[in-house]
């Protein structure tokens, strides 16, 4: 599977993955277990948080310690679109589609025809798979890494280029379990049912994938992947005839695999522990496009007055979706099917639940009617955002400002119970329960019950008690975090609640050097300071230089329109000499980071500039 972290400036980012090969323990012949003929584009942006099944294989049972990842990069092969309404400071056009000229992928081998990028990723443990047993394996693209997709406008104007860098951007997502795992809907053409003692308990599906970018009307792209999809027998499969206009709750296939002939089914699936997948919705047509066409993607604006919500399709065009007294809100919760299977709001009433940045699946009544009008919203990604203020003990506060200040919000997020299960430690595999927390730049280092083996809150508000300022017209660089919310947890009956936060990096604006780089300080590594045009203070960034923590650094030059981004490894003594020669006063810098209680920003990653500078 593959999965993403969220961004807000992108509606498309498009890849094709050519091949996956595990890496036996101690050597061999890698192990190829993915290799699609034709590769699909997939549209990285619409799997936030979600997974992406690309196959089910079997694989040499013994231990692997890792993946190549092989993408297609030839001039096309990565496809990106701005969304409709992008955040402050973003570099492109909102709803451009960039030309494939102005986007530059960084680590590419081969020749032109047959571009690719090898991308090798560890695994965080190495991975056994046994006889007879299902494993999982999920490829996490983090599309919010500040080094993946570098935009630099040329001061004095110019043609703005986009650097595409998978390398930093890629890593292993450990699953421990793998009925919580919420999966993107799933497109598929109709193959047979599979009958057990004379009951069709289950169909088998080829995967299918949308045209990226798409066109009108959508085209099915066909793969040579087939699904084994099982009825919900305990709960029910809610299924829709789209050409017909019904809808019924199914406990087997019996009565409707005989009218399956011949379609296109999109399907919204959950895993059990066995591995087997199990519908929860199926919608099915004749046609790919009446299935494919209900908005997929993050919601824009929550229209009250209107009663309706503004979805950003795969195009980077907004979508307004009406709502009505029967529209059913359903919250994606594969971990609990009963809970998955049965709408958890109905009618107008439920936008008061959903804010600007929740990704969304909508299944609209028919979908040549103007405005749409939603059938039901899955709610698959219920995410809350922002800088971070009044911790305590019961709960803490989100502030988010978006361009169209109408989606500012104000959300007080109530932590889970403290009895609630939530997955296990990443390092340890023992199980957490109640809130946790961890920094962007450390996933696997959780604050939990089960690494502090006491309250992990009174620590997460020590971590959120910062603030850094330029002061002037600049003001100051709060603290950021980022939440996906569950609902119905026993701390918020009938409300969301925060399971866990991710301490994000916060932007600072570019800068110049006030003071050059000096080895040693606060962070076990160095520092510098920054000055901001029309702010008052100087800032200092502290970069820690230990092996495994360090700050990530990237020289960023441009010459001749052509961008080269070269790391610097800041726990070698070259890396150090190389930092400390160009971070003199007067260099332009980007520092992304989280601000200290002392005013100082300690850095996750920052760029400097050589050659032709950027002017945001």
């Amino acid at each position: 599977m593959i999965s993403d972290t969220p961004t807000n400036d992108w509606a498309e980012i498009g890849v094709k993955v050519l091949s996956i090969a595990l890496k036996p323990q101690g050597g061999g012949a890698p192990v190829v277990v993915y290799n699609p003929n034709p590769a699909a584009m997939i549209n990285l942006i619409e799997l936030d948080q979600l997974a992406e099944i690309l196959d089910t294989v079997s694989v040499p049972p013994g231990t692997y310690t890792g993946a190549t990842l092989t993408l297609s990069a030839n001039p096309g092969d990565v496809a990106l679109t701005a969304s409709s309404e992008p955040d402050p400071g973003f570099a492109g056009t909102p709803g451009e589609i960039v030309p494939s000229s102005q986007i530059q992928i960084l680590g590419v081998t081969s020749s032109a025809g047959s571009l690719t990028v090898p991308l090798n990723v560890s695994f965080t443990s190495p991975l056994t798979v046994s006889a007879n047993q299902n494993s999982q394996i999920d490829f996490d693209f983090d599309l919010s890494n500040p080094a993946f997709i570098v935009a630099h406008p040329p001061v004095g104007g110019g043609t703005t280029m986009w650097a595409v860098n998978f390398n930093p951007a890629v890593r292993h997502h450990p699953i421990f379990d793998v009925t919580r795992l919420v999966l993107r809907h799933l497109y598929g053409s109709f193959v047979s049912a599979n009958a057990v003692n004379g009951v069709d308990t289950s169909i088998t599906v080829t995967r299918v994938f949308p045209v990226e970018p798409p066109v009108n009307p959508e085209q099915a792209v066909a793969s040579t992947q087939n699904l084994n999809i099982l009825a919900d027998a305990s709960n029910g499969t809610l299924f829709y005839d789209m050409d017909a206009g019904t809808a019924s709750t199914i406990m087997n296939f019996n009565n409707v695999a005989a009218g399956l002939k011949g379609k296109y089914l999109r399907i919204a699936a959950r895993y059990q522990s066995d591995g087997s997948l199990v519908a929860v919705r199926i919608w099915t047509s004749s046609s790919f496009n009446t299935v494919w066409l209900s908005p997929e993607g993050h919601v824009r604006h929550v229209l009250l007055s209107s009663s309706a919500m503004v979805v950003d399709n795969e195009d980077g065009q907004p979508v307004t979706v009406q709502v009505n007294g029967n529209t059913q809100f359903f919250y994606r919760a594969p971990a609990n099917p009963q809970v998955d299977a049965k709408p958890i709001c109905t009618g107008v009433a439920c936008l008061n639940d959903l804010v600007r940045g929740f990704k969304v699946h909508v299944t609209v009544t028919d979908p040549l009617q103007v405005p749409l009008v939603a059938q039901t919203v899955d709610i698959e990604i219920a995410r809350f955002e922002g800088a971070i203020s009044s911790p305590n003990s019961s709960n803490f506060t989100y502030t988010r400002a978006f361009v169209a200040a109408g989606d500012d919000y104000t959300k007080q997020m109530i932590y889970v119970s403290n009895s609630s299960p939530n997955g296990q430690d990443p390092l340890s595999g023992i199980k957490i329960s109640g809130f946790k927390w961890w920094n962007f730049a450390f996933p696997t280092l959780v604050d939990s019950n089960a690494t502090q083996n006491d309250d992990p809150i009174p620590q997460f508000i020590a971590a959120t008690g910062g603030s850094a300022t330029f002061g002037g017209s600049v003001g100051p660089v709060p603290v950021f975090g980022a939440t996906f919310a569950t609902w119905n947890d026993p701390a918020n009956p009938a409300g969301w609640a925060a399971p866990w936060t991710i301490l994000e990096p916060a932007p600072a604006p570019l800068a110049t050097v006030a003071t050059g780089w000096v080895t040693g300080g606060t962070s076990n590594g160095g520092s510098f300071t920054i000055a901001a045009a029309g702010g008052t203070n100087h800032i200092t960034v502290d970069a820690s230089i230990v092996s495994g923590s360090a700050a990530l650094v990237y020289q960023v030059d441009r010459r001749n329109g052509i961008i080269t981004i070269s790391p610097v490894d800041l726990t070698t003594q070259a890396g150090l000499n190389t930092v400390q020669t160009n971070l003199t006063t007067g260099a332009v810098v980007k520092v992304f980071g989280v601000p200290q209680t002392d005013g100082s920003i300690k850095a996750y990653v920052f760029f400097y500039f050589t050659g032709t500078m950027p002017t945001s």
